[in-house]
């Protein structure tokens, strides 16, 4: 598929529309494609997004240097709220309408909702919706699950491309008659590929050990994740506590924060582990790869993903993961090969694995490798851009506005 524009008469414009661009993977994603864009001649490029009232710290300043044009949108929050969410799709209908763009690109839930339903209200040509994980899961109500599944069936009709970032995200929509077969595709979500690849280069193990007040020969298992419901925390906790009493001089690294820090703490305390868990609290995503480094084993534990980004950045710095065989896990951890994945909640079994790696460095060595191999290919940002790129042409070309 070419990607190729001719010399357009002037850039077309382009409208990405996300919740909130807080600290997080969808917004990475959503921010390095309106860089990119930007930096292209053929587009101009906004960035509309929402707010975020539970301060999780946000990324208005990389827009800014890179500039980008960003817009906050005060109607548009994560929860649902249906009298706000009918201004949210008014008050970014008014602005589209006044802006004459020619694509309307969103993503995340609820700005895919009332983002698709302005952008069709305000007669935009084109309307595309990345998907970074499930709305929809067992782990809350049937109720919402509904509701959800209900307003993306609404929604599919009029979105000329749904873009998810696993094969297993595309499939799950299909299952539950979301979209035909010819409007979904999958992209894997890309990140700055050269900070994690040159990582090892700059920063011993020992080193990246020391900054985190971590004995340089202890033995460190890690998880990156915001300390938010689903990410999986107890369940690494139980693995933990059983590594511990089998490897006690294993640290434990949480990389994030949240509104559960306080209670895993204490839940770090009852099992034993106070003096053994490191938790950063939030760092900046350029400070992600030291953070790797300083691991032997990272271990991916959320019950909900569309595909954890921890999981290639690990394969980027040569790290082995040991997750839960759920959601896109298994798309790029290859059992056996560059990590091992687990029945989802078998924390016994992600205890197993982790100590069988902790205690052979070499094969710690080969999967790390392998992992690197296999992220250096598929989730570079221009790889992902240039894909995404490819699909704003396709749908330019069919409705002859190239």
């Amino acid at each position: 598929m070419s990607t190729q524009i001719d010399n357009p008469a002037k850039p077309i414009r382009v409208v990405h529309v996300i919740t909130r661009l807080i600290l997080g993977g969808a917004q990475e994603n959503t921010l390095y494609t309106a860089i990119a864009q930007h930096r292209d001649p053929r587009f101009e490029v906004t960035l509309l997004c929402g707010v975020d009232e539970a301060g999780e710290g946000h990324m208005f300043e990389e827009a800014e240097r890179a500039g980008v044009k960003t817009v906050v949108v005060p109607s548009m929050v994560r929860e649902v709220r249906p009298l706000q969410d009918l201004k949210a799709v008014f008050d970014i209908y008014r602005f589209l309408k006044q802006g004459s763009y020619t694509i309307v690109h969103t993503h995340s839930s609820k700005a895919g909702i009332v983002g698709r339903l302005a952008a069709r209200l305000a007669g935009v040509p084109i309307i595309v919706h990345t998907l970074h994980s499930l709305v929809f899961h067992e782990y809350q109500s049937e109720w919402k699950n509904r509701v959800y599944i209900l307003l993306k069936r609404v929604c599919a009709p009029f979105t000329h491309k749904m873009i998810s970032v696993s094969d297993s995200v595309g499939q799950a929509l299909l299952e539950r008659g979301i979209g035909g077969a010819d409007q979904h595709l999958t992209i894997f979500s890309g990140f700055e590929l050269g900070l994690f690849l040159s990582v090892r280069d700059r920063l011993s193990v020992a080193d990246a050990k020391r900054r985190l007040g971590i004995p340089p020969d202890a033995p460190v298992v890690g998880k990156i994740a915001r300390l938010f419901p689903l990410k999986g925390h107890e369940q690494f906790l139980a693995a933990a506590a059983e590594i511990h009493r089998q490897m006690p001089d294993v640290h434990f690294l949480l990389v994030g924060d949240g509104p559960l820090r306080d209670e895993l703490l204490a839940a770090a305390a009852r099992l034993g582990l106070g003096d053994r868990l490191i938790m950063t609290g939030r760092v900046a995503p350029e400070a992600v790869p030291d953070c790797i480094q300083a691991m032997d084993v990272v271990v991916h534990t959320s019950l909900r993903e569309g595909i954890a980004r921890v999981l290639p950045q690990a394969g980027a710095v040569g790290k082995p993961v040991v997750t839960f065989a759920m959601d896109g896990a298994p798309e790029v951890i290859r059992d056996g090969v560059s990590g091992y994945l687990v029945p989802a909640l078998d924390t016994a079994r992600i205890a197993e694995r982790t100590l069988d790696l902790l205690r052979d460095a070499e094969r710690r060595r080969t999967f790390g490798e392998a992992g690197r191999a296999f992220a250096a290919e598929h989730f570079s940002v221009e790889r992902m851009v240039d894909r995404v790129n490819a699909v704003y042409v396709e749908l330019l070309t069919a409705r002859g506005l190239l």
